[in-house]
């Protein structure tokens, strides 16, 4: 067992994570919806595009939600291993577990891409939850069998080859000049459509693919990193945490603004720049929950989203199975046609993250909680 592991599993929910999650998984529940809703219907064109995921090259908000749940994933291990350790656990058991988390995970994301309706021609491989479960469960075996100086070593070189393997290794038959930044000329984008032509997002690539699959495992390992820092010197939260947790984001944000120089920030590719960027965001937003709710001791607020954030998984599968959209028409549409038009998609909106919210808040109640 590492030193402090008993001390950390005494700590093993932190309240700031469960809120940090919640709000994140707002935005997957309705949240991006209703602020373009509102947008619209103050007159504000062209926000849902801004706000949105970025077409190609750049960054948007909503580019942001994935690489956070994926960080936050990471953040939760130390504390979990911690609490296996203390238990009797050895590596090897825990190593399994994840292998198992990371196969359902990816199994839900093959129920997501079609899998139920035993349509496999059309059925999409990759998924969020299959790149979630499979990113995490290769940073857990890192995190097993590594000192924090190996991971890090293993961190900046899995970037430092991916951009230069991105630069050298291109999409073969690709029309010249090919430009491995681009769907048609990068090799992990080739890979998609040659190996799972027929089951991927896009005709060109899947976003969640062979192109950022390496880079991904460093999004997971960075929310570990992040669990440690959390996990140092014991339970206590501190201000120097928070501090330590906003300075290792600063370094990742500037560290990825330099290498966007090189390998422009692209989520579709999971660009190592994208990495960091998104990693250094991840940091800092964690950071300032972590010091509201843990460390100054301010919960209250957070409850909305701490009941979102401890069923995540949940809510992601039901709005999948689950008809929220005819219960919020059934309890919001006579209210929403009082409103001129722009407004009532305001009302549907909100009425939408009511009734996912509500039916959470059921499952709450009673201590029922998805756990992968």
């Amino acid at each position: 067992m590492k030193a402090n592991d008993g001390a950390a599993a005494k700590n093993a929910r932190l309240a700031s994570l469960d809120a940090l999650r919640g709000f994140d998984m707002l935005f997957i529940m309705g949240g991006e919806g209703l602020l373009c809703a509102i947008a619209s219907a103050l007159g504000f064109t062209g926000f849902a595009a801004a706000f949105g995921h970025a077409e190609w090259h750049g960054l948007h908000f909503m580019d942001i939600v994935f690489p956070l749940f994926l960080f936050m994933a990471g953040v939760s291990f130390p504390f979990s291993c911690a609490k296996s350790r203390q238990r009797g656990m050895g590596d090897g058991r825990i190593a399994l577990k994840s292998l198992k988390r990371g196969l359902v995970l990816v199994f839900l994301g093959l129920c997501c891409g079609g899998l139920l309706k035993l349509d496999f021609a059309s059925l999409r491989v990759w998924s969020v939850l299959g790149r979630i479960g499979v990113a995490w469960m290769v940073a857990s075996w890192i995190y097993l069998c590594c000192g924090v100086k190996t991971r890090i070593a293993i961190a900046v070189a899995t970037l430092a080859i991916v951009t230069v393997g991105t630069i050298l290794i291109t999409a073969p038959g690709a029309i010249a000049p090919v430009d491995p930044f681009s769907a048609e000329g990068n090799f992990g984008c080739w890979l998609d459509r040659t190996l799972t032509a027929g089951h991927t997002y896009r005709p060109l690539f899947d976003p969640e693919g062979f192109a950022g699959f390496l880079p991904s495992i460093v999004t997971a390992m960075l929310g570990m990193f992040a669990g440690e820092i959390v996990r140092r010197g014991g339970s206590a939260a501190t201000a120097d945490k928070a501090l330590a947790l906003a300075g290792t984001g600063c370094a990742c944000l500037a560290g990825g603004v330099a290498l966007s120089l090189v390998f422009p920030v692209n989520k579709a590719l999971w660009s190592p720049s994208f990495t960091l960027v998104a990693g250094g965001i991840s940091f800092l937003v964690f950071a300032a929950f972590y010091w509201i709710v843990d460390v100054l001791g301010w919960r209250r607020w957070t409850f909305f989203f701490t009941v979102i954030g401890m069923n995540s998984i949940t809510i992601y599968m039901a709005q999948r199975v689950i008809g929220f959209r005819v219960a919020r028409d059934f309890l919001f549409g006579g209210l929403s046609s009082l409103f001129p038009e722009s407004w009532g998609a305001v009302v549907l909106q909100l009425g939408y993250i009511a009734v996912c919210w509500l039916f959470l808040y059921f499952l709450h109640r009673r201590g029922v909680y998805l756990k992968v």
